[in-house]
């Protein structure tokens, strides 16, 4: 092995034990420079994102990933600007989560504190580089970055950068490592060093996802594939339904919280899918459809390719969906059990009863009744910047941040005792 990923996180642990008993106001000093610094390198770094676009878009990358990939003057500010929010947020670090006198006066308290080294590896998007780097630091932890090879230039701009700003506050530099390595030996090196790393967190597809939780042996964060899914219910305000839909399709293709399939009860299909196709037809979006829904389109001349199995279970992340009628509730709950990847469903119904059953028995991070998936997100929950959407259930799950960085130690205080 090359060595690289254990220099850089031996580097990221000498760092992390000056980080983690850092003052809350050091490390918020901190986050307010690295924006600083964002801004005043906002030149150097979307020269660095520009050659990242060009390689991807001469390797053909879906417009959905090139979305992912692009900044510009805007994006350098929101990444610049929730570091500053980041700042706001209360420490995680040293809350007394517990506090109580045992038998023998022994004086217990349970603080929480920082995990130590975080690792993450991500596929194109720099703002992750950002995001990371902020979360970590306000909560104390050292981390180790490994971006994906088209957002490559991006990434070890923004840790240059960064790393200066960490220096100008006077914390070590290697509290954020970057490395600047794309050969995927590398990432499986790292993925060796419990000795060092303390959690590994992968931001991707299932390829990438699946390749770390198989082979780490640092403990992994599943941030999983968002194959979201949409049912239409017979009671649903279809008026409410198409914007909603529209939405979570549109807004943005590339996102993890995008709709990837809609379920439609079968009693209201030949009511909803033809406006439904309209507006999706409309919006350039590529649709894949069961029997029905190729029948409805067929009366309307909409293009609809015959969704096959496959289809059920892709995330497009792109301009592109699949639909499928069902019979009623319970075959929609068995198809999302079945095809989805427990990050966002939704229900647009307006009998309550049935979507609160809905809410119950759908497997998934976060079930939404009547809105649009696009809000799973730690910003839009509240919780500042996240570091991923987790679809495992220990530890964390749903968007997570500053709180799903720590774990706790216990400190107990004596006057002498001994155990007899």
């Amino acid at each position: 092995m090359s060595g690289i990923a254990r220099t850089a996180a031996e580097a990221a642990k000498r760092a992390s034990e000056v980080l983690g008993v850092a003052s809350e106001e050091v490390r918020n000093e901190a986050l307010f420079a690295m924006a600083a610094a964002l801004r005043a390198e906002r030149a150097f770094i979307l020269e660095a994102n520009e050659r990242d676009m060009n390689a991807a878009r001469e390797a053909g990358t879906k417009e959905g990933l090139l979305d992912r990939l692009m900044l510009n003057d805007a994006r350098v500010e929101a990444m610049a600007a929730s570091l500053e929010s980041l700042a706001a947020l209360p420490d995680p670090t040293g809350a007394v989560l517990e506090e109580r006198t045992l038998y023998n006066d022994l004086k217990l308290t349970r603080v929480s504190v920082p995990l130590g080294v975080v690792a993450m590896v991500y596929e194109a998007r720099p703002n992750v580089t950002v995001d990371a780097a902020g979360i970590c630091v306000k909560s104390g932890n050292a981390c180790v970055l490994r971006s994906g090879s088209l957002a490559i230039h991006s990434a070890v701009a923004l840790g240059e950068v960064l790393q200066g700003a960490l220096s100008q506050v006077g914390l070590p530099k290697d509290c954020v490592v970057v490395i600047d390595s794309t050969d995927r030996s590398v990432t499986d090196e790292l993925f060796l060093l419990r000795d060092l790393v303390d959690v590994l967190i992968p931001r991707g597809g299932a390829g990438l996802i699946r390749h770390c939780v198989e082979h780490s042996l640092i403990p992994v964060i599943e941030t999983g594939t968002g194959n979201c899914h949409i049912y239409i219910h017979e009671s649903a305000d279809l008026a409410k339904a198409y914007p909603i839909v529209l939405n979570a399709k549109t807004q943005r293709v590339g996102v993890c919280n995008a709709c990837e399939s809609v379920l439609v009860d079968r009693s209201i299909a030949h009511a909803c899918l033809p406006e439904l196709l309209r507006q999706l037809a409309a919006a350039k979006v590529r649709i894949h459809g069961d029997e029905v829904v190729g029948e409805v389109a067929a009366e309307l001349d909409i293009p609809v390719e015959a969704a096959t199995e496959e289809d059920w279970g892709t995330e497009y992340l792109d301009y592109e969906i699949s639909i499928k009628c069902v019979e009623d509730l319970e075959e929609a709950i068995a198809h999302i059990n079945r095809f989805g990847t427990k990050h966002s469903e939704a229900i647009l119904a307006e009998d309550e009863a049935v979507a609160h059953t809905f809410a119950r028995r759908v497997d998934a991070a976060a079930v939404y009744i009547n809105a649009s998936t696009r809000f799973t997100d730690g910003g839009e929950f509240g919780l500042g910047a996240e570091i991923g959407i987790s679809t495992q259930k220990l530890h964390v799950r749903g968007p997570f941040a500053l709180e799903a960085l720590t774990t706790y130690k216990y400190i107990i205080e004596g006057e002498g005792q001994v155990r007899a």
